[in-house]
Parts: C-alpha cells; sequence; structure tokens
C-alpha cells in the first residue's frame, strides 16, 4: 500500500518547482538618468546570471530578461532599491524556448528611437493623462467615435491584433509618425479619439504627447498587449491571432503561453522581411 502524499510537503515540492522555472520579464521606464553609465555598470552587476537585453538611455531604462523565478525576483526587488525604479512594472510570461542566449547591456542615445528631434514621454504642462487600464481599454474600443491605431510593425499586426485596429503599415517605428500626420486632420474634422497599443507600452508612451501636440485626443493600453493578456483572463474576445515578441519563443497567445508559430510564419512570405528572418535564424542558431 502506498501512502498519499502530504499536502503540506506537496505545495513545497510545487513552490520549489516553480521557482526554478525558466520565466521572461518585460519592463520599462522613463525617468531622467545623469549617470547612465554608471546605470550599466549597475545593471551589468545585477544581471550576470540571467539572459536578455537591457537598453539604458539618459531618458530612461528597458529591458527584457530571462531566468529562475528566484533570479528574477532577486533583480527586481534589487532594481526597485534604487528610489528612481521603485514603482517599476514587470510584466511576466511563462517560457519553454530559451528566449535569449546572452545578456546585453547597452548604453543608447534613446531606449525607442522615435526619429523625431526632441521627442520626450515626458508630458508637457496642461496634458492630460493617457494611459488607460485593461479595463477602461475594453470598454473604450468598443466606441463609434474611436479609432484603434496598431502602434507595431505590420508583420506583429498580420500575427494577431485587437478587433478592429487598424493597421499603419509601417515596418519601423520611425515611419509611424508620419503616418500619424497624414491622418490627424481627418481624425480631427471627424471628431475622432485615438486609442493606440503596442507590445509592452513603451512605443505609445513616447510618442503621445507628441500626438497631443497635434490637437488629437490620445489613449494608450498601459502596459501594452502583454498587461492586457494578463490582467484579462477572458482577452481572446477582444484579440485576434497571436502576439508577436522579439525573441525565440516567437509568439504567445492570450494566456502569455508560447505557440508553434516560427519565424518562417511571420517572415517567411514577405521578401521585404528576409534580412528580419536571416537575423532571426542567427538568434536562434546562437541560443542552440
Amino acid at each position: 500500500m502506498t501512502s498519499a502524499t502530504h499536502p503540506v510537503a506537496s505545495l513545497a515540492a510545487d513552490r520549489a518547482l516553480e521557482q526554478d522555472a525558466m520565466l521572461h520579464i518585460a519592463f520599462y521606464k522613463f525617468v531622467a538618468l545623469t549617470d547612465s553609465d554608471a546605470v550599466v555598470i549597475q545593471l551589468r552587476a545585477l544581471t550576470r546570471r540571467l539572459s536578455g537585453s537591457i537598453l539604458v538611455a539618459e531618458e530612461g531604462i528597458n529591458g527584457v530578461l530571462a531566468g529562475t523565478a528566484s533570479e528574477l525576483e532577486v533583480f527586481e526587488q534589487a532594481l526597485c532599491r534604487d528610489a528612481r525604479f521603485a514603482d517599476m512594472v514587470f510584466k511576466r510570461s511563462r517560457c519553454q524556448t530559451p528566449p535569449f542566449a546572452r545578456i546585453k547591456v547597452h548604453r543608447k542615445p534613446e531606449i525607442v528611437a522615435l526619429g523625431i528631434e526632441d521627442a520626450s514621454a515626458a508630458k508637457r504642462p496642461g496634458q492630460p493623462p493617457t494611459r488607460i487600464s485593461p479595463q477602461e481599454w475594453r470598454e473604450l474600443i468598443a466606441q463609434k467615435d474611436v479609432v484603434v491605431i496598431d502602434n507595431r510593425n505590420s508583420f506583429e499586426y498580420r500575427l494577431g491584433r485587437f478587433k478592429n485596429a487598424i493597421d499603419p503599415g509601417v515596418d519601423n517605428f520611425r515611419d509611424f509618425p508620419g503616418y500619424i500626420q497624414a491622418q490627424a486632420p481627418k481624425w480631427k474634422a471627424a471628431g475622432k479619439r485615438v486609442a493606440m497599443y503596442c507590445t509592452g507600452g513603451i512605443r505609445c508612451e513616447k510618442i503621445s504627447p507628441w500626438m497631443q501636440e497635434m490637437g488629437l485626443t490620445v489613449y494608450e493600453l498601459e502596459g501594452g498587449i502583454l498587461n492586457y493578456f494578463q490582467q484579462m483572463p477572458d482577452a481572446d474576445k477582444d484579440w485576434q491571432g497571436e502576439c508577436f515578441v522579439f525573441d525565440s519563443r516567437i509568439a504567445l497567445d492570450t494566456a502569455l503561453e508560447e505557440t508553434k508559430t516560427q519565424v518562417e510564419d511571420v517572415y517567411g512570405h514577405h521578401p521585404d522581411l528576409q534580412w528580419r528572418l536571416l537575423r532571426a535564424k542567427r538568434l536562434e542558431h546562437d541560443a542552440e
């Protein structure tokens, strides 16, 4: 006769397995860093046991990392001890495929390049807040006077999108402002409000003050698609397809689980994207 596993021992074992599981975290914050070189050194020390990439600039930090739950928890706690990052939000998802081959921490002019001189995520005096919660987003995008814009590349849009979202038809974030400039007069004349989203929120946060300066009423999905999936158990009511991620997992479903999509499914049928396919295959080879 076999003895039953003690429930407390079973729970402890489950927690141990969870701590050893590989996870992915995405995070960013726009915050003035007068010592960005020192921040790079600090982050390199904190990420020695992790893999991924972090960009550091005078406007803030933008990172994606992978490691065990316990390793990532150590990193998060250490980073948040810096008052500038104390309210940092980390979006977590599980990994079956190791997302990254190594760790890279780099100093850059911008953590997300917009291509507009002096563009800043900082709100100008008098500009209202633009971020809205996933719950508010669901209600907003159902309204008839709202234009829903996918603030990502076209290949990301083709893989998955919010229902009724518009594809701006760009393959680089630097081309997005040109699309907005061309459409803004029509939207304003029609009394349209603009709701936009991206993967983690950073692209929308960078461009929203500039769009407000153009006279547009703008809203951005707080935390992006990943936060929507994390906060809304029934996200598939509003979302069609999968969410592309820029790592070896390729795509996630609305439960933040890795799908079977391959890089060829994303880039293979588009001649203009062959350079992205080749780069993805090199990264895939490096991760083996």
